[in-house]
């Protein structure tokens, strides 16, 4: 089992204080919403470097 905890992060400054992938600006709410728009991991990753599998993961599995 992946420990989501050092991947999905919150700062009260930033975004928001939405849930977001290791202190970068993008959330785990806009990963989900490239996923339900029909891109592939593959796609996202191309478009986001940044990003790793193991983000894509931790945001389709992670439970609050």
């Amino acid at each position: 089992m992946m420990n989501y905890q050092n991947i999905i992060t919150i700062e009260t400054g930033k975004r928001s204080g939405k849930l977001c992938i290791r202190g970068m600006r993008i959330t785990v709410y806009d990963v989900l919403s490239y996923l339900a728009s029909g891109m592939t991991y593959e796609e996202i990753l191309e478009d986001f470097p940044y990003l790793t599998k193991e983000d894509i993961l931790a945001c389709l599995g992670y439970q609050k």
